[in-house]
């Protein structure tokens, strides 16, 4: 199935570099987050005060897919990596965590990109992002003392842990 007609799918940072219309993109990213905010309404959440305040039981099976859109909604630049796989551009990348339901989010580059200097301060606004919207975020030191973000849903949550 080509791109075209695979349907919507936020960036997770080691995809392609976005191409054709920015503002077409921006909406579908819009109308995407709307759509999980919505379901998080309907769903009730996690329960408390906001219901749209936790994650749903859809991002809980497809966290990798929720944190990305989140990013992605909040303005926060995805990386990129060409057709042979190398990184062309900084940004964050989110991919499956080391325990169930969790999802790691680095800050990556190309070589010589300076992600490495950027990092804790990227990190640290996607974190924000994640946080606002009900996640729990943990910020780690990986090989190489490189930061990242492991992020879970938050205790309490059903289906969570």
């Amino acid at each position: 199935m080509d791109r075209e007609n695979a349907g919507f799918e936020p960036a997770t940072g080691d995809g392609p570099p976005p191409g054709g219309n920015g503002e077409a993109r921006a909406a579908s990213v819009r109308t995407a987050f709307e759509g999980l905010l919505q379901i998080r309404r309907l769903t009730g959440g996690g329960g408390g005060a906001d219901p749209a305040g936790s994650p749903a039981p859809w991002e809980l099976h497809r966290p990798v897919r929720a944190v990305a859109l989140a990013l992605e909604s909040s303005g926060a630049k995805p990386s990129a990596v060409d057709a042979a796989g190398h990184r062309v551009s900084t940004g964050y990348r989110v991919r499956t965590g080391e325990t169930p339901r969790s999802v790691r989010v680095d800050w990556a580059g190309p070589p010589g990109s300076g992600a490495a200097h950027q990092e804790e301060e990227a990190l640290a606004g996607c974190a924000e992002v994640l946080r606002r919207l009900g996640w729990t975020v943990l910020l780690y030191r990986g090989p190489r003392r490189r930061r990242y973000l492991e992020v879970e849903p938050p205790a309490g949550v059903p289906g969570a842990r």
